[in-house]
C-alpha cells in the first residue's frame, strides 16, 4: 500500500510556490499518493499564467540578500521587483526548474491538485482561469485524504 502525503498550499508568492511542488513531485517519484489543497493566496499557483509571481524581502528576515538591508529600505518602491528579479536570476543560474515546470511534473505524475472552492468563490475567480487537470473541493475533501495520510504538511 502506497504511503500518502497531504499538503496545504496557502501562499502565492514565488518563494512559497516551490515547497509544495518540490515536495509533491519528489513524493510522487517515491511512489507516494499525493494531494495538494490550494487555499487562499496559494490558489493563485493554479492559475494558467503565473509568470507574475513575486517575492518580497519585506518581513522575510531569512531571505539572503547580497547586502544587508534594514526593513525601511525594503519598503522603498521597486524593492519587491528588484528582489523578484534577483531571485529569478538565481533560480535560472542554478538550473532549478520553473514553478510552471514543477506544477506540470506534479500533474504528469498523478499528484492531485485541488482548488479550494470556497476560496474560488470568495475571490470571484473564474474556474476557466486555472490550469487543466485540477479538481475543485472544500475542506472536507482535504480532510478525507489527510485523515488517511502518513504525512500532512501546511505550507
Amino acid at each position: 500500500m502506497a504511503k500518502k502525503l497531504a499538503l496545504i498550499a496557502s501562499k502565492g508568492t514565488l518563494d512559497w510556490a516551490y515547497p509544495p511542488f518540490i515536495l509533491a513531485s519528489t513524493a510522487a517519484a517515491l511512489d507516494y499518493e499525493v494531494q495538494i489543497f490550494f487555499t487562499f493566496y496559494g490558489l493563485t499557483l493554479l492559475k494558467k499564467d503565473i509568470s507574475d509571481l513575486k517575492v518580497s524581502p519585506l518581513g522575510n528576515p531569512g531571505m539572503p540578500m547580497p547586502v544587508p538591508m534594514p526593513n525601511l529600505v525594503q519598503m522603498i518602491p521597486g524593492m519587491e521587483s528588484m528582489a523578484t528579479m534577483m531571485m529569478k536570476q538565481k533560480i535560472a543560474s542554478k538550473g532549478i526548474a520553473s514553478v510552471e515546470d514543477l506544477r506540470s511534473a506534479c500533474l504528469e505524475s498523478g499528484v492531485k491538485l485541488i482548488a479550494c472552492q470556497m476560496t474560488v468563490d470568495l475571490f470571484d475567480f473564474n474556474p476557466e482561469d486555472f490550469v487543466e487537470g485540477i479538481e475543485f473541493g472544500g475542506a472536507a475533501t482535504f480532510f478525507e485524504f489527510a485523515g488517511q495520510s502518513d504525512v500532512n504538511l501546511f505550507i
